[in-house]
Order: C-alpha cells, then structure tokens, then sequence
C-alpha cells in the first residue's frame, strides 16, 4: 500500500468526543497551545476542566518536546558546516509545519493529532 501526503497530514479527528460548547470557549487558548511553552495555558484556563484544551495542550507539549529534541540536534551538527545548517533549516520548517497545522485544527474545532508525534503521549488529554 502506498501512502500520499493527503494521508500522512490527514490525521484521524476524535472532534465527536468532545462538548460542542468546550470547543467553541476554548479554541483561542487551544491554538495558543501550539506556541512554544504556552502549551500550559489551557490547562489553567477554567482549572483545566476542558477536555479539548487539554487534548491540544497535550499535542502542544509534544511539538515543544520535538522542538527541543531538534534544537539540541541542530546545536550538536551545527560544527558541520552545509549538514548542520540543512538539518537545521529541514528540521526547524517540520516543527513550524506541524504547529501551523496544530493552529488550524484547534481554530476549527478539530482535535485531530499530529502527524507522527501525536499519538506518542497522552500527558495532559485524559
């Protein structure tokens, strides 16, 4: 079977499991939850009661974590000269790919995961 992009950034959307009116309150702080560390914002917002909130604080925390997996990454090739400045460059437009497409899930009310990293841990959704 062969797989396209349609299919690798067509995540599956659980938006049906969450209150309608959940997702209309929170899905400012949801897609601010895809900026670097305010990914704790929802779980502050109403005491951290939204379950779609937190399902997006929890995919925010992930694309942080990856974030800061590849800044170290790239720290550590940044003494080879074109490979260091090529990973950095491909790295740096795969987490900001990743957090525009968090963004527009979480202003459309879709709580959908992000590809590849996910669905790897479930911290803050439960």
């Amino acid at each position: 079977m062969s797989k396209n992009w349609n299919d690798f950034f067509n995540t599956e959307d659980h938006s049906m499991l969450y209150d309608m009116q959940d997702i209309h309150d929170n899905k400012i702080w949801a897609a601010l939850s895809y900026v670097s560390i305010l990914f704790i914002l929802p779980l502050f917002v109403n005491g951290g009661k939204s379950k779609y909130g937190r399902f997006h604080a929890n995919q925010g925390f992930l694309l942080f974590l990856m974030n800061l997996v590849c800044s170290i990454a790239t720290w550590i090739l940044s003494w080879i000269p074109f490979i260091g400045t090529l990973v950095q460059v491909v790295l740096s437009l795969a987490v900001l790919a990743l957090m525009i497409l968090g963004i527009i899930n979480a202003v459309t009310g879709k709580a959908k995961e992000l590809p590849l990293i996910g669905g790897l841990l479930h911290v803050f959704d439960k």
